[in-house]
């Protein structure tokens, strides 16, 4: 009896300290696990934050890029700059901005145009000059080379009558092409008539009519 009752309270320790053992290990929380998602959880919200804070900076270079492209474009446009002093302390909306932009663009491109059409006209201006300037040194180089040819062998007066053919011939266009209403309009209408209408080939050819018609009228 003494050994059946050793071996039963043996027994019944060994019992409990299975239970108590189980109860223990079953309350112990499963730390590996526990970790690994507290680590992924960690992960995905850095990478989470990551994203919006380049979001966010890209975001805020733009705003910058804009805001510079609208602060040059005031500093270039001469029409951005404040006249009306009662709005001086405001500043200009970026509509304003683009319209003025906008207004001064086509003013340039006018002035291009005009600028381009000035040029076109100085070039003729400058075409007519080198062509009377050629005319003339042939004047002077053939009076230079025969100082006395042809003198004394025709009468002034038949002198006097090719000199008016050729004027009234001239005089028919000039009067027709050129306005004097004012010098600048005489300055800017002269050239382009020379330049049409005294070119070596034109003269040449009123001068030879002429010619006949004073030949006609002599013999």
């Amino acid at each position: 009896p003494a050994l059946f009752m050793e071996n039963a309270r043996k027994s019944s320790i060994v019992s409990r300290a299975n239970s108590i053992g189980s109860t223990s290990a079953s309350s112990v929380p499963n730390t590996d696990d526990e970790d690994s998602d507290y680590h992924q959880e960690s992960f995905k919200e850095s990478y989470k934050d990551q994203r919006r804070r380049a979001h966010t900076q890209a975001e805020q270079k733009r705003r910058d890029a804009i805001k510079k492209g609208y602060n040059d474009l005031q500093a270039i446009v001469p029409t951005c700059e404040q006249q009306d002093f009662s709005i001086s302390s405001q500043k200009l909306s970026k509509a304003i901005v683009l319209q003025k932009t906008i207004d001064y663009i086509q003013f340039l491109h006018k002035e291009k145009k005009k600028q381009e059409e000035e040029v076109s006209t100085l070039r003729k201006d400058v075409m007519a000059l080198k062509i009377m300037k050629v005319n003339y040194e042939q004047i002077v180089k053939a009076h230079q080379d025969n100082p006395n040819e042809g003198k004394n062998q025709i009468s002034d007066e038949v002198k006097f009558n090719v000199f008016q053919g050729i004027m009234d011939s001239l005089f028919q266009s000039f009067n027709a092409s050129v306005s004097v209403t004012s010098f600048q309009e005489l300055s800017a209408c002269v050239f382009s008539w020379i330049e049409e209408h005294c070119k070596p080939q034109t003269l040449q050819d009123i001068v030879i009519r002429v010619l006949h018609k004073v030949k006609n009228q002599l013999y």
